[in-house]
């Protein structure tokens, strides 16, 4: 079966601007052109779903192309490792954030600084102490 760019765009959920971009920057090729359109294949479709579901594991397009190029497993493997070393850094931040958050909503003082934990953490951070160790408090 065939797409063309809008039939490929409404099934795979994105706009054909980013189709084009897409194959502006290397990711997307069609596999054909008729009358100065593009065709895509059930090869463009995959691919598509392809880079949708690297673009929901957090890479760039950029990332995603290299993946794409590697020519060996290890290479791919070690992209793969990149972004998952990425991945449990940024869990690891959103969980401090999600940490803080949560004590300034149990929180019973009326301003945050007047919260003699805050001032504890504030003095922490400013002594050098990381914010795992900053939030590491009852």
């Amino acid at each position: 079966m065939e797409y063309t760019i809008g039939e490929l765009a409404a099934r795979c959920g994105v706009a054909t601007h980013v189709l084009r971009h897409w194959e502006q920057v290397g990711l997307l090729a069609p596999a054909r052109r008729v009358a100065s359109r593009r065709a895509y294949s059930e090869a463009d479709l995959a691919r598509v779903a392809e880079i949708q579901i690297c673009k929901d594991a957090g890479f760039t397009l950029d990332e995603i192309r290299d993946l794409f190029a590697a020519p060996t497993l290890e290479e791919r493997r070690a992209i793969l490792r990149a972004q998952l070393t990425r991945v449990r850094e940024h869990i690891t931040r959103l969980t401090l954030s999600r940490t803080l958050l949560e004590h300034g909503l149990r929180c019973r003082h009326d301003d945050h600084r007047a919260c003699a934990h805050f001032q504890e953490m504030i003095s922490a951070r400013l002594g050098g102490v990381p914010l795992t160790e900053a939030l590491d408090h009852p």
